[in-house]
């Protein structure tokens, strides 16, 4: 639960779920070898708020050394709040659980309300997003964030990245073609998008005013929802992913992309290559119970064996089996029935970020 892990009431300590995770490693790393296990090459991954989970220990001081590998799926490195912001929003929540701003009142709380209340919150901060109101939460939609605290976590994570955090370690990044289509499909949202409300969304992202027309050039039969779904998912995974590489390949660990875009056949095929499909493939756990709620039936075993394979080489040599990442060639391999590496994928729609995301 977010609450338990990025509650910040303006005193004591922030971060307890990052303070857990660096013990648990630091625990790891003290005894693995009596596991057969080797301290030196520990990889750790996560996927959505795991892949912005592990670039943020990427960046951290305090995790250096723990671990020699990550892999960061759907999830990236910009996401955390200011001191100031993640006090807001603690107050917001003890004003909903009508008690004080303290974790001792809070903690007297039934886990069900403190769940409701939460839930409530990350609804408000999604369907009114007043930067008034949310500071920075207003363009991350998540109310539940690491803070900022400039000791365990000194900065933005892609900020503290960039300036050379993690530059050691072995990155695999990389998002699925249509993340944001699990948002919008299943409940039917997708369908009462107007062309207005793209266009808003497109100058609220502050994208330039003919990227509206770029991203339709590639897509030529796309509805309204379909376009929103491609620029939000630039925004909200893509983009990120690829500052994330793009920072770390200055460094002296590898750094490698993929992108997942097998389409999913559910919703008559509208579901696509959405958020956590990928997740069956790489873990290849295909014949797992509920994984055919997002692939449908008869997932391509194939496809399986390729993604798992990759991670697993990745793990043992920090080589997942392709070219690496820079910004000259932007090597990026292309997860599918029939995988290949392709170059600078949607190399337009990409530019149309600089500067702004």
């Amino acid at each position: 639960m977010a609450v338990a892990v990025f509650l910040f009431l303006g005193a004591g300590g922030p971060n307890p779920g990052l303070r857990d995770q660096v013990a648990a490693l630091g625990w790891g790393r003290a005894n693995i070898a009596s596991f057969g296990g080797d301290p030196g090459t520990v990889t750790i991954f996560g996927e959505s708020a795991g892949g912005m989970s592990v670039t943020t220990l990427l960046s951290m001081p305090r995790a250096k050394a723990l671990f020699k590998r990550v892999i960061a799926q759907s999830g990236a490195g910009h996401h955390a709040l200011t001191p100031a912001t993640a006090t807001r929003v603690g107050g917001y929540l003890a004003d909903k659980l009508g008690v004080a701003a303290d974790r001792k009142a809070i903690a007297k709380v039934s886990i069900e309300k403190i769940t409701e209340a939460q839930v409530a919150l990350s609804t408000e901060a999604f369907t009114v997003p007043d930067p008034v109101k949310w500071g920075e939460v207003a363009a991350n939609l998540m109310p539940f964030e690491p803070v900022i605290d400039g000791e365990l976590l000194p900065a933005l994570p892609i900020a503290g990245i960039a300036a050379g955090a993690g530059s050691h370690v072995d990155l695999l990044v990389g998002t699925n073609l249509e993340e944001q289509r699990l948002f919008m499909v299943p409940n039917g949202a997708i369908g009462y998008i107007s062309s207005t409300i793209v266009d808003m969304a497109a100058a609220a992202y502050r994208l330039p005013a003919d990227a509206v027309e770029i991203y339709r050039s590639s897509r030529p039969d796309a509805k309204p929802g379909d376009l929103l779904a491609a620029i939000s998912t630039d925004w909200f995974f893509r983009i990120p992913a690829i500052r994330l590489a793009e920072a770390h390949a200055k460094g002296a660990g590898s750094t490698h992309m993929y992108e997942f875009a097998w389409r999913s056949p559910l919703f008559d095929g509208k579901l696509g290559a959405c958020h956590a499909l990928e997740i069956g493939f790489a873990f290849d756990t295909l014949d797992a119970s509920g994984t055919e709620k997002l692939t449908g039936p008869n997932p391509p075993q194939t496809l399986a064996d390729a993604m798992h394979k990759a991670w697993v080489a990745f793990a043992k040599t920090g080589n997942p089996g392709w070219d690496g990442y820079d910004t000259e060639s932007r090597t990026v391999m292309r997860f599918d029935e029939r995988s290949s590496v392709v170059v600078n994928p949607a190399s337009e729609e990409r530019e149309l970020w600089e500067g702004i995301r």
